[in-house]
């Protein structure tokens, strides 16, 4: 029996036992029992809200929509939430107010009389002197490519890990039609961890049935293709994914639909004093077709090197929007109940990758990158500095490190592009010029450049494919993961990428080239000082909030949680600034008014007293 496409009207095609028959036979895993129809759920924590998304395989008509939430107290399972089941795509959504953070909690997500799903809820890691998260990218799922291989050697190491986050960054499915069946195969493979430890998953572009999304506000594309921008597949489609990857995410930042009704899911999640920002880099941005002058065999690729990549930065050309450009100018003012912050998106603020596809095909510049368009790419690099937050993400099948630069190269932050799960689309990082500027050691291909939109970046790392491309699927087509180390401590975060197929642990196991990596946090503004500010030297409270105000314009220049009570803030003009000091979270704040900037040579100290 073949399983029928999901295009339309999803709930009208999962609604029998039979489809969960042929899922199984399409997957080759067992037929489902009625024991086992939970297949997994996911969870995180914020602000003492507890939210779960249940996946369930397809219930039988007249069969019960309830699902309960239990957890172990006293040696016993104590219901403390009920959901019904949305029919359309199989999820139920458990939410928990007034959670305990404090303790790991025992749980279990049951439905009727013998089906369960069990795990743990971690508690708040507040007290761990490490935050520890891995990510992924790029789940293929077509045999020939790796996704015929088990994901086993993947479970293995983040059981060995034990991260403190699981971050999924996007095409967890690879199906354009059939997002339900392969979102049950991903749980199947990714249960085991996703139990017990908090989990982002966001949707990209395959995921939601493009090839590449450029979300536009959630206008309806008018070609399959999508380039016009908006989702050419139905809204019930688009909604139904990211209800299945999205609902339990900490609640929106701004709840607010966009088009047709499409939800948003960009978002703060708080983990052991790490906050991370969750945002939707496809969801508002600008379909090239019809907006920029086609340079190329498709609208989003340009081939022709003599291109004026000015051309292409046109105005009303989008790419987080304002919405989430005014989120991540809160998020990094807000450092409540943090430390050290780090962005989540689907892809990096540049072009990473040269050769797509083939080693034949260049590409001058990729618009599917979040390098274009250039100023929506500035405009958010400007706000996430201020934060001094490093960046993961993923959507390019190829593990890179870099240091963004706006307007000088490494004036913002560091990122991470983690390799695929299993890739499919392969490409390379591959220069035509050396790199300006390389580090002692370093090869040609990696030092500063411009990308093809001329946008600066320092390129530190690159997984590339090996020469071999058939030989191994698991090592030449540079699949992996990352893990980033968020040291509270110390106030360093430390980069790895690692291939698949090797055990972590094993101490010949060997990194991509490049990793690890270790850089301060503070080297997550890079920029340089045109000036100083009189060091501030803070008694009766310990790594107090620091934040910087230019008196001329009234523009917060950054915020950052110190470590220790002495701060030399540096700023990038000479004139006078307010610098507020103290605890956001108790409202324990002063400020000074009137500071005078000074020059780098000289030194000067002002004490803040509480």
């Amino acid at each position: 029996m073949k399983l029928m496409n999901i295009k339309v009207h999803t709930a009208v095609l999962v609604t029998t036992l039979l489809l969960s028959i042929a899922i199984a036979k399409e997957l080759n895993i067992p037929e489902v029992s009625r024991d086992k129809v939970i297949c997994f759920a996911l969870y995180t924590v914020q602000n003492d809200i507890m939210k779960m998304t249940a996946q369930l395989y397809p219930l039988k008509e007249g069969e019960d929509r309830d699902v309960r939430l239990q957890i172990k107290k006293g040696g016993n399972w104590k219901q403390i939430a009920k959901a019904q089941v949305i029919e359309d795509g199989w999820t139920a959504n458990l939410r928990v107010e007034k959670w305990d953070s404090t303790k790991d909690t025992e749980y279990r997500v049951a439905y009727g009389k013998n089906a369960y799903f069990t795990g743990t809820i971690r508690k708040d890691p507040v007290d761990k002197e490490t935050i520890v998260v891995a990510a992924f990218t790029g789940n293929s799922i077509y045999p020939g490519h790796g996704g015929d291989i088990p994901k086993t050697d993947i479970v293995a190491n983040i059981k060995k890990l034990k991260p403190d986050l699981l971050f999924f960054s996007g095409d967890q499915v690879y199906d354009h039609n059939r997002h339900y069946a392969y979102w049950l195969k991903f749980g199947r493979d990714f249960g085991d961890i996703i139990r017990n430890i908090p989990t982002v998953t966001i949707p990209d572009d395959h995921d939601v049935g493009h090839a590449n999304l450029w979300g536009a506000g959630g206008k309806k594309s008018n070609t399959r293709a999508g380039h016009d921008g908006g989702y050419a597949a139905p809204v019930e489609y688009v909604k139904m994914v990211e209800r299945a990857q999205t609902s339990h995410l900490p609640d929106p930042y701004d709840p607010t639909p966009i088009q047709r009704g499409i939800g948003v899911y960009y978002t703060t999640l708080t983990v052991g004093r790490v906050s991370f920002a969750i945002i939707e880099d496809r969801k508002f941005k600008s379909g090239p077709q019809g907006l920029v002058p086609k340079q190329g065999p498709r609208p989003d690729h340009i081939t022709d090197p003599n291109y004026d990549p000015k051309s292409v930065d046109v105005p009303g050309a989008k790419l987080l929007g304002e919405r989430q450009l005014k989120f991540l100018s809160e998020w990094a003012t807000d450092w409540r109940g943090s430390d050290m912050k780090s962005v989540l998106s689907q892809t990096v603020f540049c072009g990473g990758a040269h050769l797509h596809g083939s080693r034949n095909n260049r590409l001058h510049a990729d618009l599917d990158s979040n390098g274009w368009p250039q100023t929506g790419r500035n405009k958010a690099l400007r706000e996430i500095r201020k934060a001094f937050a490093f960046m993961i993400a993923g959507d390019q099948h190829l593990g890179t490190l870099i240091h963004h630069g706006v307007d000088e190269w490494n004036d913002s932050g560091y990122s991470l592009c983690v390799p695929s799960i299993a890739n499919l689309y392969l490409r390379w990082w591959a220069p035509l010029e050396p790199g300006k500027n390389r580090e002692e050691g370093m090869p040609e291909y990696l030092g500063e450049f411009v990308d093809g939109f001329d946008n600066k970046i320092t390129m530190l790392a690159v997984a590339n494919p090996g020469e071999m491309e058939n030989h191994d699927k698991l090592t030449t087509r540079s699949a992996g993961f990352g893990v980033v180390r968020f040291n509270k401590k110390t106030r360093e975060i430390t980069v790895e990428c690692w291939p698949r197929n090797v055990d972590i642990t094993d101490a010949t196991a060997k990194q991509y080239p490049g990793w690890p990596r270790t850089i301060k946090q503070q080297d997550n503004y890079g920029r340089k000082a045109v000036a100083y500010l009189p060091t501030v030297k803070v008694s009766g409270m310990t790594d107090p909030v620091v934040q910087v105000i230019d008196e001329a314009d009234g523009e917060i220049v950054y915020t950052i949680r110190i470590n220790g009570a002495s701060f030399r803030p540096k700023v990038f003009k000479t004139g006078t600034y307010a610098v507020k000091v103290g605890e956001q979270d108790t409202g324990r704040m002063k400020t000074l008014k009137n500071v005078q900037s000074i020059m780098p040579g000289e030194r000067q100290t002002v004490e803040v007293k509480f």
